[in-house]
């Protein structure tokens, strides 16, 4: 039993000792406001419970729930988005998404898609179009990107994702590509989310710089009510308070998502971190809570990258990052508790 619970208690009963009952359990429970009689409110988050086990508990009256924010997100909990003739999440094994912040030749994009296959990467990544903080700042090369890396992704065996950034886009890109990318500063963009769920294909959803779960969980929410297959969860950090990372990368985000809502969800740490030193790491730390699979940018020669040259590694480090992911295949098929 997941989601929402309400409990309600028995005359007489103490509401601190039910909800220290109901923490031992593996709940997070708080005491409702506003109401006559007091009521427990179970978190969404907590660790999965059957209502039997709930009614157990002494002093527990009734265990309600509250109709779901999100019933079709619901519906596909501990099932496996399809890409193709690619599985992520369920019982699958992890995959690796790799390429350049963005494509910014045919002979680079080919080189390193080709870099990408050897080291066992799944799916290519790369921008077309790129939204970037200072309106100065390299923007990708457009339409003809798309091409490049459609041919690239194909010759090397790989699936391709790439973002989109505008509803007059949207067309073009599903054309080109296998999975759509929406990216973080377009996570609540909703006429966006709209056009790119009538797609009906599989969606990469990047987490917002700032958003909380539940608006990354209603965005996903959204694009299913529009009409997307399925949806793959993103965690590429969020703002923190910490000034030597760019971001800091939410793993608790990942085990929730996977673990409790059953999910399919993969980690960013380029944007996550930022730092090419720590890219690997924080890897192997997103796989160890759960992820689904690891995204990551490449460049042959990083500190010529026209955009992200700082958080972008090389093909040594892809090698790395795929062994873990090989690494951990056998702990992802390890069951989503219902």
């Amino acid at each position: 039993m997941s989601g929402l619970k309400l409990i309600t208690l028995k005359e007489g009963a103490d509401a601190a000792d039910v909800a220290g009952s109901l923490k031992a359990l593996g709940q997070w429970v708080s005491l409702a406001q506003g109401t006559q009689q007091p009521v427990l409110v179970v978190e969404p988050h907590s660790s999965a419970c059957t209502r039997e086990l709930l009614m157990d508990v002494p002093g527990v009256a009734d265990v309600l729930a509250p109709k779901s924010s999100h019933p079709k997100l619901d519906m596909l909990k501990g099932q496996a988005a399809i890409v193709g003739d690619l599985l992520i999440g369920g019982d699958s094994n992890p995959v690796v998404m790799a390429g350049p912040c963005s494509a910014e030749s045919e002979e680079q994009i080919h080189e390193l898609a080709a870099i990408a296959a050897r080291a066992g990467a799944h799916i290519l990544r790369g921008g077309a179009y790129k939204p970037r903080t200072s309106p100065y700042s390299f923007r990708g090369r457009g339409d003809p990107a798309l091409k490049w890396l459609s041919e690239a992704a194909h010759q090397n065996g790989l699936k391709l994702v790439t973002e989109v950034m505008s509803e007059h886009d949207v067309c073009v890109v599903a054309e080109h590509t296998d999975m759509i990318q929406i990216g973080s500063r377009n996570m609540q963009n909703f006429s966006l989310l709209k056009d790119v769920g009538a797609m009906a294909k599989p969606i990469l959803l990047k987490r917002g710089m700032a958003a909380t779960l539940e608006d990354w969980m209603m965005s996903a929410e959204h694009l299913l009510a529009f009409g997307a297959r399925s949806v793959v969860f993103c965690e590429r950090g969020v703002q923190g308070l910490a000034t030597q990372t760019r971001n800091m990368l939410d793993i608790g985000a990942v085990a929730l998502l996977r673990h409790v809502h059953g999910l399919p969800v993969i980690v960013d740490p380029s944007h996550g971190t930022g730092r090419r030193d720590l890219i690997v790491p924080m890897a192997r730390a997103g796989l160890a809570a759960g992820a689904d699979g690891v995204m990551v940018e490449i460049h042959m020669n990083p500190k010529e990258a026209l955009s992200d040259g700082p958080q972008a590694v090389g093909e040594a480090e892809l090698n790395a990052i795929c062994a873990s992911a090989r690494l951990f295949e056998r702990f992802s098929r390890v069951s989503v508790r219902t």
